[in-house]
This record gives C-alpha cells, structure tokens and sequence, in this order.
C-alpha cells in the first residue's frame, strides 16, 4: 500500500532514530496519529527547541545549553585528573558510578580510518589546549575496548606524552559475577595481561 507522502516523511524521519527499522517507524507513525496528536506536537516542539538550543560545552564538550556544562563549572570537581571518553552518554555511565570526581573531554567518537573520522574530528588540538593550559596530574583513558577504541586510546596516549602527564588506561577483562568457561578468548588474555600484584 502507498502512504500519503506526508506520512512516508513522518515514517522516514522517525527511521533516523538508532534502533528504529521500517516497521517500528511504520507502528510509531500510526501510534501518534491515532492516539497522540497533542504528545506528538508536544515532542516536535521539544525536539525543535533542543535541536536549536543544545550545544557543545567550550571546555568538555558534552552537550549544554551553556556556554559551560555543569560538571565544567562545578568547583567540586577535582581539575587535576581529566578523563577522555567517546560519548556523553559515556559520562552518565561514569557518573553513576560515583567514583570519579575529576573532569571530562568527550571525543564525540572514536579514530575511524574507514569512515572518514580523523584526529580533526575528534576535538585533539582543543584536547591538547585543555591540557598545556590546566593543571592536570593524570589523564584517564576511557574509549570502548574495541579495536577502533584502542587504537584511539594509543593515539591519545601518544599526543599526550609530551606534556610529562601520567595516563592510565581503565582496566578490561573479566566481569564480576562470571565464570571463565563462559568468558571469550580476547577478553581473558587482555585480563590475564593486565594482571596486578596482589598487596
């Protein structure tokens, strides 16, 4: 069957969020036009005001309506101790732990070669500017442990070895609760690598 072409836009621009395939958008499309008018027009109305009114954050580059995010201008954070994350949802997963209690630089992204993402497109040149201006002791390096994550964090580690500043890379391997039988083969030797010393 074909659709108005007003609601083969609606399906289609619904199909831009992650996750959403042709069906659920089809299903999504319907649900606001049956039963939803009045949350769809309250959605489309804060959609357009967050898509114009959220930004980046000048120092961490998180999203913000500020000019500065609220972790950035919060004088309870430990300045001395940055860590580098992909996304910002990465500093929510960070966040909630309750352990961290330093400041952030999102790279919005990892190194991808293959898809056209370079240094330049993760922020480096503000990343080093943020670090030769502050005063900070260690850099924390908290990219995904896939291969495109690594290389990332090897490449970081290897622009910031100039500055004299100690980085660290957040531990990988086998997680709390599980069994090694069930436990992949890359994820046991990176644990069984980055052994420590028992005290």
């Amino acid at each position: 069957m074909e659709y108005s072409p007003l609601l083969m836009q609606l399906i289609e621009a619904l199909r831009a969020l992650p996750g959403v395939g042709p069906k659920t958008a089809q299903r999504m499309a319907f649900q606001l036009l049956e039963r939803g008018r009045e949350k769809g027009l309250h959605l489309a109305a804060v959609l357009q005001h967050a898509m114009q009114s959220i930004q980046h954050c000048k120092q961490c580059r998180t999203f913000s309506e500020n000019e500065y995010c609220k972790l950035c201008q919060s004088p309870l954070r430990d300045s001395s101790l940055l860590c580098i994350v992909e996304s910002p949802a990465d500093i929510v997963a960070m966040e909630q732990m309750g352990h961290y209690h330093g400041i952030y630089f999102v790279l919005m992204g990892h190194l991808s070669p293959l898809d056209g993402i370079g240094p330049e497109h993760l922020g480096i040149d503000q990343l080093t500017s943020l670090i030769s201006k502050q005063t900070i002791k260690e850099v924390i390096l908290a990219t995904n442990p896939t291969v495109e994550g690594e290389v990332t964090a090897h490449y970081l580690s290897e622009r910031i070895k100039p500055y004299a500043i100690k980085v660290t890379r957040i531990a990988h391997g086998v997680p709390i609760g599980s069994e090694l039988e069930y436990i992949d083969s890359g994820t046991l030797a990176h644990a069984f690598l980055g052994r420590d010393e028992i005290v």
